[in-house]
């Protein structure tokens, strides 16, 4: 995809476990239809497991090399992923607040999760409960090209995917950038930059995206090359939860 290609090192990583992910598995397999997540999603926090993989991604960071060390860091404005980008970047020297040239964390509000309008806060039985009409709408769409009452469609992901990584690319060509995100926005990347069809991201769409895994590509001169994808080595080796 033109402007990522430009781009030395793209890493992006989803942040660390959130309380909303210990609410949805708390109601999965049960007959609830809400998720019991009282917060805005904007204000959903980490868990201490999401802190503890924080804080073993930025030991990551910091072990980098120099070459591969991020020349820039966005989030999104959402707390989960300001919190792990914020933990993550304590972690390294080079990232120091208190080093004049170390890095800043940008916010790009374009880097929030995935909206889920009327639908949220509810389960799968739930949806299926409150809108059945929604439910079978699903079905016949399917999930790239559906969207619910007030939120967005994988595909809106893209459109506001896409304006981010052309802005990123007039900010800093040839740069080495870190995005702390959310699962739906590291697979639709996949999508745009791996040039994917629907079929192709929803196979890739079937493994989740662990809390506080990286997917990096490398630009191998002639564009972005994948080097991993949900990697989470550095939580196995540094001993902390992978959730």
């Amino acid at each position: 995809m033109a402007g990522v290609n430009a781009l030395q090192w793209l890493n992006l990583t989803r942040h660390g476990e959130s309380t909303g992910n210990l609410a949805y598995l708390a109601v999965e397999g049960t007959d609830a239809e809400e998720t019991g997540i009282r917060e805005r999603d904007a204000d959903v926090p980490l868990s201490e497991t999401g802190r503890a993989q924080a804080t073993a991604l930025g030991r990551w960071l910091a072990a980098l090399p120099e070459d591969e060390r991020p020349t820039m860091v966005v989030a999104s404005p959402y707390l989960r992923t300001l919190d792990t980008a914020r933990i993550a970047l304590a972690q390294t020297s080079y990232a120091a607040p208190r080093d004049p040239g170390g890095l800043t964390l940008r916010v790009d509000e374009r880097l929030r999760d995935r909206e889920q309008g009327v639908l949220e806060g509810l389960t799968p039985l739930g949806v299926r409960r409150r809108f059945p009409a929604e439910a079978e709408r699903m079905a016949r769409l399917g999930k790239f090209y559906y969207r619910p009452p007030g939120g967005e469609s994988w595909t809106d992901l893209a459109l506001r995917l896409r304006s981010f990584y052309r802005d990123l690319e007039a900010d800093v060509p040839g740069g080495r950038v870190l995005v702390v995100t959310h699962d739906a926005i590291v697979v639709m990347t996949r999508y745009l930059v791996e040039d994917l069809s629907e079929r192709e991201v929803l196979e890739i769409e079937k493994e989740p995206v662990a809390n506080a895994s990286v997917t990096r590509w490398h630009h191998d001169g002639g564009g972005l090359r994948a080097v991993s994808y949900n990697d989470r080595t550095h939580l196995t080796t540094a001993g902390a939860p992978t959730g």
